[in-house]
């Protein structure tokens, strides 16, 4: 069982190092081709969220519940899929949901009721879903035989694509149908996961010399004890805080901005764009913070950062400010969710990486109903001052796994 401490740096071959040669480039370009897909799909479906939600006539609190279906797909194919990556591997698993997410995206801009809407979200959920435990759990092999704490680097690439998604989202916002773009969004994604995919496919996951023993493809994994189970429990709890005000700011930081602060399309479709360019700029700078602050510190740090920038971003008078408060949220919200799935990752697979990304992103996606529902029963802003009460959460709990990290 991997050592719950900071992951080592030593250098392969050198003292104490890995003596197996280095994953190939190729293998990591194309797995970090998949983060940044994820994130510019979904980008690109949460900004027309305003204009389908006019499409189909829903409630603040409708849509909630449409928005549920997201959720209720992911949660659930996040529990198969676990299984699915030690049977087939994590790399054709995450082809296959590369695939299945490219063709989903389409379908939200074809329905004209909140009903209809939630029925195909469940679909688009359980392909995001299974994507993003199948390809974390690849990040975690590569990580484990990179021997350097890396995970980060790959949740750039989705915050890259969540920022470039938003932001085309956001040019083309006013002068293309959401169906129409979304249709093109597909194009992309299968072009991409066409040149991707066959680079994952021929290469099996990596392992390092320590992960010798441990459950293969197509073998049952090693089941957990007490404490290991409490751990990958409370890393998942942590990715949960922070994916909240993720979900949070995808599906409502766009409405507020305009509908509270009275900014044009293009400004509102802006702010999640900048939320993504702030994480991706954390994130790029993640594997330096965790080798010089280590894992508490770093989490703490983010934490506390992120409840601060969600004040702001929630209460501002005005969209200038509320915006600033988004980029802050973004940089304190970055590392959080990498390190806690990878730690999952690192002690139990990708049965950890599937129990942590169950509760992380099933943060993500409750999130957004909820607030829904806060929002007609108080008012949105008061509903995102939510994600500051869960951030400052995970600071705390951060600090709580300080023991179980040894930092």
């Amino acid at each position: 069982m991997p050592q719950l401490n900071k992951l080592r740096t030593a250098l392969p071959g050198g003292p104490g190092g890995n003596t197996a040669a280095l994953p190939p480039a190729r293998l990591r370009t194309a797995l970090t081709v998949f983060f940044a897909l994820d994130g510019f799909l979904f980008a690109g479906w949460v900004v027309r969220i305003p204009a389908i939600k006019h499409q189909t006539g829903a409630s603040a609190s409708t849509l909630g519940l449409a928005l549920l279906g997201v959720s209720a797909g992911a949660v659930i194919t996040m529990m198969l899929t676990g299984r699915l990556c030690h049977r087939f591997g994590s790399h054709a698993v995450t082809v296959v949901c590369g695939v299945l997410l490219s063709l989903s995206i389409a379908l939200p801009a074809q329905t004209h009721s909140a009903l209809s809407l939630g029925l195909v979200l469940l679909v688009f959920g359980a392909a995001y879903g299974g994507m993003n435990v199948a390809m974390n759990s690849a990040a975690v092999d590569l990580v484990a035989a990179l021997r350097r704490p890396v995970m980060p680097g790959f949740h750039a690439a989705f915050s890259l694509g969540g920022m470039i998604g938003a932001g085309l989202g956001g040019l083309v916002a006013g002068g293309l149908s959401p169906a129409l773009h979304l249709f093109f969004l597909t194009g992309i994604g299968l072009v991409v996961t066409a040149l991707a995919g066959p680079e994952l496919l021929r290469h099996p996951a990596p392992r390092a010399p320590e992960q010798a023993d441990a459950p293969s493809a197509g073998k049952p994994a090693r089941p957990l004890d007490g404490r290991a189970r409490k751990v990958v429990l409370l890393f998942g709890v942590i990715a949960l805080c922070t994916a909240y005000g993720e979900g949070a700011l995808a599906d409502w930081g766009a409405l507020h901005l305009e509908q509270d602060l009275h900014a044009r399309p293009g400004i509102a479709a802006a702010g999640y764009s900048l939320f993504a360019l702030a994480m991706t700029a954390g994130r790029l700078s993640g594997t330096l913070l965790l080798e010089r602050l280590g894992q508490t510190r770093t989490l703490v740090a983010g934490g506390a950062t992120a409840a601060a920038g969600m004040l702001l971003g929630s209460l501002a008078p005005t969209a200038w400010p509320a915006l600033l408060g988004f980029a802050v949220t973004g940089l304190g919200l970055a590392n959080i969710f990498p390190v806690a799935v990878g730690r999952a990752g690192e002690l139990a697979g990708p049965g950890g990486v599937a129990a942590a990304s169950t509760l992380g992103y099933g943060g993500m996606l409750l999130g957004p109903p909820a607030i829904g529902f806060l929002a007609d029963w108080l008012s949105l802003p008061v509903a995102l001052t939510t994600v500051a009460v869960l951030a400052g959460a995970a600071a705390a709990l951060g600090y709580g796994a300080r023991k179980a990290a040894h930092n």
